[in-house]
């Protein structure tokens, strides 16, 4: 029994994934110029060491700043774990943007984007996003772009693999398992921990903390 229900688990890990893979492949770009022109670019959050931002992190925000500058998007929302005093990963990720040029009035905060969903989520509910340019390693936005499309947002990927990262073999094997509770939140309609007031990105507030 037990042998067989490895199998079915492993089944559907694979159908779903390659099902994620084929709707969201054409979306997803490695080159700047070929990244279509939206008026939001999320950035996700991939830890810090200290006050810096994690080699996964540094990457992606790079990735948002070049789309910024390069007139690809017009406001960046910065989504991470925020949830204890001692780790404060969205101040690492705005501080560092604003050192690179961005408009501090272009920059909008999600405090509470504990997982992909959540982030995609609240972007939709919180932020009012309805097309926006995903930015994280390859391995990680088929699910994003996935999850964006399902809850209403528009969703391109921008790639921001800049070379070989450590343990990138793992968090790309565990990322399979990811895409399928990924679809299954999705059957299920599940809530983010916190949702809170909206922050228009089409209007004026921005840096609201909730």
């Amino acid at each position: 029994m037990v042998v067989v229900l490895c199998v079915v688990a492993l089944v559907v890990v694979v159908i779903t994934n390659n099902n994620v893979r084929a709707k969201t492949d054409s979306a997803i770009f490695t080159e700047l110029k070929d990244v279509p022109r939206t008026k939001v670019a999320i950035i996700f959050g991939a830890g810090i060491n200290g006050d810096q931002p994690s080699r996964y992190l540094k990457d992606r925000l790079d990735a948002g700043i070049s789309l910024y500058k390069n007139h690809k998007v017009d406001k960046i929302l910065l989504s991470g774990d925020n949830g204890r005093d001692e780790y404060d990963e969205l101040s690492v990720m705005k501080l560092y943007c604003q050192k690179n040029g961005i408009d501090t009035a272009k920059i909008y905060i999600d405090y509470a984007g504990f997982d992909s969903y959540s982030t995609m989520y609240r972007a939709k509910y919180i932020f009012n996003v309805d097309t926006a340019i995903l930015v994280s390693q390859k391995y990680h936005l088929n699910r994003c772009v996935y999850l964006g499309d399902k809850l209403g947002i528009k969703s391109f990927g921008y790639s921001a693999d800049r070379g070989a990262y450590p343990g990138y073999k793992y968090y790309a094997f565990r990322e399979k398992l990811s895409v399928t509770k990924a679809v299954l939140d999705i059957m299920r309609n599940r809530k983010p921990k916190y949702l809170g007031k909206q922050v228009d990105v089409n209007g004026k507030s921005n840096y609201t903390k909730e």
